[in-house]
């Protein structure tokens, strides 16, 4: 696919994207009737293209499935993956996501002997979550300075729950059992219903002010949903009554891309994700979406190296989080080429390019459609 255009009329047609289509929020087509659920259940989508929306030609442009002809990052020579195995439905089913700040993009082999660490503590920890799995991820998202100043065991982090998008400070690993309680099992789960931040139906904007004031709101001034039934993010992980030590804050990024980094598991790994995300960086800027590390701007994409998910042989791992869609879509086999398309169709729109050979999994929780 050519960037031959001119960056600024790459600008104004994807401001277009940015501000959300209709069509993102239409009911599902015809492509999702191979549905696995009864009424008023949550539905398992059967194959890789009734999950997520695929490009078309006649909507996104003769080319959209086309890779990068532009792209001059490559992978080594010697990097090779597993193209022969079908890769949708085959991912274990998690119901909250959470991402734990080390300020590293490798670890032990099972994150979970990293001593001391919050990792090892939800582990161990007596109290498990009430609402399904969790899965759990070392990342390179820098922890606060107090982490530096601490002794071992006790060192406090930042840790980040999917998909609320909610930002905990200063978890040590005693703090487990309140992260746990307080904020995983009242958060929402990949299958809670979402609520539309706004009251007039109209779309979410994740980059306007109105979006950002919600997130921000003080509790007080909150409305509680009408349905009891259904958790509005912006009411998730409220406190408890009691001796609560921790405390949260919305995640101000309106996209999450998560790489799998982690070469003590495979060493392909270790040496896609720098790769990748050189090449969504040449792509979000020119977007004004890339956010680095420490930037806290509202809306944009914040790429977090992660460890290891599963699936290695289909590197590179790719997890898609799309706040204010409820989605997260799981690729594999992304290679450099893809970054383009996938920025472009299915970041900003939450369709896949090449889903019978990249999309291995994820959730939608506007149309309560999962992929197991």
């Amino acid at each position: 696919m050519s960037l031959s255009t001119p960056v600024q009329k790459m600008s104004s047609a994807f401001k277009a994207i940015i501000s959300r289509s209709q069509s993102l929020f239409s009911t599902p087509s015809s492509s999702t009737t191979n549905l696995n659920a009864g009424a008023d259940e949550v539905a398992t989508a059967k194959d890789a293209r009734s999950l997520f929306p695929v490009v078309d030609p006649a909507v996104d442009g003769e080319d959209c499935d086309n890779d990068c002809a532009s792209c001059t990052i490559r992978y080594p020579s010697k990097f090779s993956i597993d193209e022969g195995d079908e890769l949708y439905g085959h991912v274990k089913g998690w119901s909250v996501h959470l991402l734990i700040a080390t300020g590293k993009s490798d670890w032990v082999r099972d994150v979970a002997d990293e001593k001391g660490s919050v990792m090892e503590a939800l582990d161990q920890s007596a109290v498990k979550p009430k609402n399904g799995r969790l899965m759990v991820s070392a990342s390179n998202m820098p922890p606060p300075p107090e982490f530096h100043h601490a002794a071992a065991g006790r060192q406090p982090t930042t840790v980040l729950i999917l998909p609320s998008f909610t930002l905990v400070d200063l978890v040590t690993p005693a703090d487990v059992p309140e992260l746990i309680s307080r904020f995983v099992d009242a958060g929402p789960t990949k299958t809670t219903p979402l609520i539309a931040p706004t009251s007039s139906g109209a779309s979410p904007q994740p980059d306007s002010e109105a979006s950002s004031a919600l997130q921000t709101e003080p509790e007080a001034h909150r409305e509680e949903p009408s349905d009891p039934n259904v958790l509005s993010d912006a009411l998730s992980a409220l406190s408890l009554p009691g001796d609560n030590r921790l405390s949260s804050r919305p995640c101000p990024h309106a996209y999450l891309i998560l790489l799998c980094s982690q070469k003590t598991r495979d060493a392909r790994c270790g040496q896609s994700a720098p790769l990748l995300r050189r090449e969504l960086e040449r792509h979000l800027r020119p977007l004004g979406l890339h956010r680095d590390l420490d930037d806290e701007r509202p809306g944009g994409v914040g790429i977090y190296f992660i460890s290891h998910v599963g699936g290695h042989k289909y590197s590179a791992n790719m997890m898609i989080y799309r706040r204010d869609e409820g989605q997260a879509i799981w690729l594999a086999r992304v290679r450099p080429e893809h970054i383009e398309g996938i920025v472009r169709h299915t970041v900003l729109q939450g369709k896949v390019v090449h889903p019978d050979r990249q999309l291995r999994g994820g959730f939608d929780r506007r149309k309560s459609l999962i992929s197991w």
